[in-house]
């Protein structure tokens, strides 16, 4: 990923699933919303995980 995963499993996790689904974005934001509201940002990926099934693209 050419990016530092120093800040967390949590981080490195989001970080992951942004590249492999082409999100944009950057490791900085995932950690900002990581740090700012870590449930936030496990609803968000798991809302885009569901709807990825629901498509049939998971």
């Amino acid at each position: 990923m050419n990016e530092c995963c120093l800040c967390g499993t949590s981080v490195a996790m989001r970080t992951l699933y942004r590249t492999r689904y082409g999100i944009p974005g950057s490791i900085c934001d995932d950690y900002m919303v990581t740090l700012c509201c870590p449930y936030c940002s496990l609803c968000q990926i798991k809302r885009d995980i569901n709807r990825r099934r629901a498509m049939r693209t998971f």
